[in-house]
């Protein structure tokens, strides 16, 4: 009976410890250097070279500076700054573009969804990858306030094949953290991890009585 138990209780905790979920991250940019002035920012969602699970990715709560005449979409891309601003991963290359007057900050929530982060399948064989530029011309050609030389991203977001997600921020000036909603589930299942771990530990004791 104890031996049951104690294979379930593992059981549960595995399922505890590849939990996935959707996850909000919000995005404070320090523009200052550039308010006053035109550049252009750029969103997209892309998919890996393999084969990649569904998600998807909004932009919400847009604030900062305006925007310059319309969007160039690409793929699977919809919206239009301030409103929400929609991709998913179903083409090749997913993008948004936009002509930019900045002000002295930019912030906005990237929500990313969809049953790559909430039910990882097992057998896809690439992730995918949100990213977000600035730059400072309307043509996209001089990336602005980012530390990364090589492709020009400002921050990017890395969706796992266990549906977790990373995080690489080469801002300047910024602060890019997740939601209180997103340290919520964490915190589940960090509690949940711990509760598996006083089972597991009172299963084996109870097997030593």
């Amino acid at each position: 009976m104890n031996r049951l138990f104690l294979l379930s209780a593992i059981l549960i905790c595995a399922d505890i410890a590849t939990m996935a979920a959707p996850v909000t991250y919000t995005v404070s940019v320090n523009t200052a250097s550039l308010a006053g002035t035109t550049g252009s920012l750029d969103f997209n969602f892309n998919p890996g070279p393999l084969v990649s699970q569904s998600a998807l990715v909004q932009i919400l709560d847009f604030a900062g500076g305006s925007a310059a005449g319309s969007p160039v979409l690409t793929g699977d891309a919809a919206g239009s700054l301030p409103g929400t601003i929609m991709l998913d991963n179903g083409a090749g290359f997913n993008d948004y573009f936009q002509q930019f007057t900045y002000s002295s900050t930019l912030t906005f929530d990237v929500y990313l969804y969809g049953p790559a982060l909430s039910a990882p399948d097992g057998v896809s064989s690439s992730g995918g990858t949100f990213a977000f530029s600035m730059f400072s011309d309307v043509a996209g050609t001089v990336p602005a306030l980012t530390t990364d030389v090589t492709d020009g991203f400002a921050y990017v977001v890395d969706v796992n094949l266990d549906g977790s997600t990373t995080v690489t921020n080469y801002i300047v000036n910024s602060a890019a953290t997740p939601e209180p909603a997103s340290w919520f589930l964490v915190g589940i299942a960090l509690l949940g991890a711990y509760s598996c771990h006083l089972a597991v530990k009172t299963s084996i004791t109870d097997r030593h009585d």
